[in-house]
């Protein structure tokens, strides 16, 4: 009976152990599904939060109205253009004219206090080195006796044929210089050496061979500018890309055709700046010729002018004369050559 009750106790310890094991391998598969489903739900979490995330730029541009991607970068564009864009439409024409002249007006005025200054000095005598008044009192007289402008007329007159036929052929002087290596490799030295030779000195040899006429002035207007004005044409089309004129050829531009509208407009910055010296040499060189040769031929000039105060030791009117010869110097500089540059740098997009 003892062994009965033994055995008894012992089944039942036996059962308790297995359903103790039994409830931890319940507890431990409990824990592990709890495990994966939080593991299972952080992934979905995170996937929530990134999609949130990607959706919220979106939804933001929708709510406030924000252009797409393409819309902005036109924006941003036309952002960069409007701060390039210059602003001389918003500025008078009073408000340019002013800021134009305020810097020459200026230095003008410093000029003429410097001179006041050495005049009331008292450095040199007043026939030497007479006053801004005396000077302006010359001229004052000069326009009422009538001779300024007769000789102002005279001058530009013989400077516009002059430097009107130096254009001519130094243009095309220059195109045949700049376009075939012969001629360039023969007359390339020689024009360099004629623009660094002094116009003055054709004075003398013009005149014993044409004597004391227009024909003498002419001649020296055009050796002294036609070299200039080749040498701007030539250093203008060596900025010219080869590649402008394969695109000629391929379009029929070819020959005279490509001179006009490949060449001359691709290199029209240099023959500006030719065009510019060519000037500044056909006026010195008028100049010159008016000043040593006198004669009815030749009319009433600025030179004459200058030569007669130079023979009456007339230095007010001395500088009167030159006051004048440098006005209309300027003038032709200001009203014709900067404003075609100003044209032409502003049609490149150099401005």
């Amino acid at each position: 009976m003892a062994a009965e009750i033994t055995e008894s106790a012992e089944a039942a310890d036996v059962a308790e152990s297995e359903e103790t094991a039994d409830t931890a391998v319940i507890a431990d598969t409990a824990h592990t599904a709890e495990a994966e489903s939080h593991t299972d739900e952080a992934p979905q979490t995170a996937q929530v939060t990134q999609t949130a995330q990607v959706t919220q730029p979106t939804e933001t541009r929708r709510v406030t109205g924000t252009p797409p991607d393409t819309d902005s970068l036109a924006t941003v564009e036309a952002g960069l253009d409007a701060l390039e864009t210059t602003a001389d439409h918003e500025v008078s024409t009073l408000g340019r004219v002013v800021r134009a002249a305020y810097p020459p007006l200026l230095a003008v005025a410093l000029i003429l206090a410097i001179w006041q200054v050495l005049y009331a000095a008292k450095i040199w005598p007043d026939w030497k080195l007479p006053g801004p008044s005396q000077v302006f009192t010359s001229l004052k007289d000069a326009y009422t006796n009538g001779d300024i402008w007769p000789a102002v007329g005279h001058s530009i007159g013989h400077g516009a044929v002059g430097f009107a036929a130096s254009v001519a052929i130094g243009t095309v002087l220059g195109l045949l210089v700049g376009r075939f290596k012969p001629v360039r490799a023969g007359i390339g030295p020689i024009l360099s050496g004629l623009q660094s030779l002094p116009s003055v000195a054709w004075v003398p040899p013009a005149l014993m061979f044409f004597g004391p006429t227009s024909s003498m002035l002419y001649t020296v207007v055009l050796l002294g500018a036609v070299p200039s004005i080749a040498v701007g044409v030539v250093s203008g089309l060596d900025q010219v890309p080869p590649i402008y004129l394969r695109v000629g050829q391929n379009l029929g531009a070819r020959g005279l055709a490509s001179v006009r509208h490949v060449l001359l407009p691709a290199a029209l910055p240099g023959y500006l700046a030719g065009l510019r010296q060519g000037w500044a040499f056909a006026w010195r060189s008028l100049l010159a010729s008016e000043i040593i040769v006198q004669s009815a031929d030749l009319g009433h000039s600025l030179g004459f002018l200058l030569k007669n105060a130079q023979d009456t030791n007339d230095m007010a009117g001395a500088f009167a004369a030159i006051i004048l010869i440098l006005a209309v110097g300027i003038a032709v500089n200001q009203l014709l050559f900067v404003p075609l540059e100003r044209r032409v740098l502003k049609a490149r997009g150099l401005t």
